[in-house]
């Protein structure tokens, strides 16, 4: 009887166990289920989080290059604005020299224009009145408040230039005596001026030391006319025997 008994307790207890068992499984597998669901979402956030990471981080990388290239590139535009602010300096420097120069070009020029008339003034007299005309043309451009500076000089070394010119080569034109005889005017660079009536009969030549002409033998009568075709272009340059006085050459 005592048997009976403990074996119904022990029947009791197994299928109170069963029925506990099979509930608490149920819980457990709910349970599962839901850490299961919040796993999943876990990682969901993690991942989710992970990708904004990364973006954040290569969103930093490129401003980061930026920021790099902003500052190499500050760096140039410092070194040139500092480049240009020294030019500016010195600009203003030369700026300041080419005012004073502005201001000394119109009395050098007026001096230079001076000198010049007075070494026509000295100078052998051929084609006199077209050179003091030239020299009166820059005189008058000077005096005009409208030309520049540059303009004033330019024309100034322009008349010089013209007078250097006359020394190298050989001219002719046609003048008349002071008792008015006309005559070919023959001038060989700076070394003389001859004169030889139209009928190649009268030759002489300029002195200046005395300011007049002298009469010339005949023997100088071809080389006077050869010299005269020579400049006129109707013989070829060749070798002239002239008279010159000491000093001149």
């Amino acid at each position: 009887m005592k048997s009976k008994s403990k074996l119904m307790h022990l029947c009791m207890i197994v299928s109170i166990s069963g029925v506990l068992n099979s509930s608490d499984m149920e819980s457990v597998l709910e349970v599962g289920r839901d850490n299961q669901a919040l796993s999943a979402k876990s990682q969901e956030r993690i991942d989710t989080t992970e990708r904004q990471t990364d973006k954040i981080v290569n969103e930093w990388k490129a401003v980061s290059k930026q920021v790099e290239g902003l500052k190499l590139y500050n760096e140039q535009k410092r070194i040139q604005i500092q480049a240009q602010l020294d030019l500016m300096d010195k600009l203003d420097d030369q700026l300041v020299q080419v005012v004073v120069m502005q201001r000394q070009i119109p009395p050098l020029a007026q001096r230079m224009l001076e000198s010049l008339e007075s070494f026509i003034a000295l100078d052998t007299p051929f084609r006199i009145e077209e050179r003091q005309n030239r020299i009166d043309l820059v005189r008058s451009s000077l005096a005009k408040p409208k030309v520049t500076a540059s303009e004033q000089v330019r024309q100034v070394l322009e008349a010089y230039n013209i007078e250097a010119e006359y020394g190298r080569k050989i001219d002719t034109y046609e003048s008349a005596l002071d008792d008015g005889t006309v005559v070919n005017i023959l001038v060989i660079g700076r070394i003389g001026m001859f004169y030889q009536t139209k009928d190649e009969q009268s030759s002489g030549r300029w002195n200046n030391e005395t300011g007049s002409w002298d009469e010339l033998p005949g023997s100088y009568r071809k080389p006077i006319r050869d010299g005269i075709r020579m400049a006129k272009k109707l013989a070829p340059t060749d070798m002239l025997l002239m008279p010159v006085i000491k000093g001149e050459v």
